[in-house]
C-alpha cells in the first residue's frame, strides 16, 4: 500500500503586500497528525506567501521524513497557486517563477509523487488558523 502525505498549507499577508506568515498541517495517509506550525517570514504578499508555505513544508518534509514516504498530496486553498504549480497557468512574474523553480528542486530532492489539489477554504482551517496565530504573534 502506497504511503503518502497530506499536506494542507496556507499563507497570507495582512495588506497584500504587509506583514505576512505560513501555516502548515501534515498528516499521514491514514489521517493521522503529524505536526502542524506556522511562522511569519516578513514583509510580502499573498501570493508569495502561498508559495513559501509549500516550501516550508516541503524543507520540513526533507529534514524530518526522507525516505519515509512515497510522496505528498498538498491541498491548498488557493486555487492560482495550484494551477500554477500544476502547469494549467502561466507565470508572469519572474519572484513568482523563482519559487517555482525552487519548489520542483525540493520535489524532486523528496522523490516520490508530489501533487497539488485545490480545497475550499472551508477545508483549510488549520493552516489558515496557523497563519492568523503567527501575524498575531500567537506562535512563533
Amino acid at each position: 500500500m502506497e504511503k503518502f502525505l497530506i499536506i494542507k498549507t496556507d499563507g497570507g499577508a495582512r495588506g497584500n503586500p504587509g506583514p505576512a506568515a505560513i501555516g502548515v498541517f501534515v498528516c499521514d495517509s491514514e489521517g493521522k497528525e503529524i505536526v502542524r506550525f506556522g511562522r511569519k517570514i516578513g514583509e510580502t504578499t499573498n501570493n508569495v506567501a502561498e508559495y513559501q508555505a509549500v516550501i516550508g513544508a516541503l524543507d520540513w518534509v526533507l529534514k524530518n521524513e526522507p525516505g519515509k514516504f512515497d510522496g505528498a498530496r498538498f491541498y491548498l486553498d488557493s486555487s492560482l497557486v495550484v494551477n500554477q504549480l500544476n502547469g494549467l497557468f502561466k507565470v508572469k512574474e519572474n519572484h513568482l517563477r523563482e519559487l517555482i523553480i525552487k519548489i520542483k528542486l525540493l520535489e524532486q530532492e523528496i522523490g516520490g509523487n508530489v501533487s497539488y489539489h485545490f480545497i475550499p477554504r472551508s477545508e483549510n482551517r488549520v493552516a489558515d488558523a496557523l497563519v492568523n496565530a503567527s501575524l498575531d504573534g500567537k506562535i512563533n
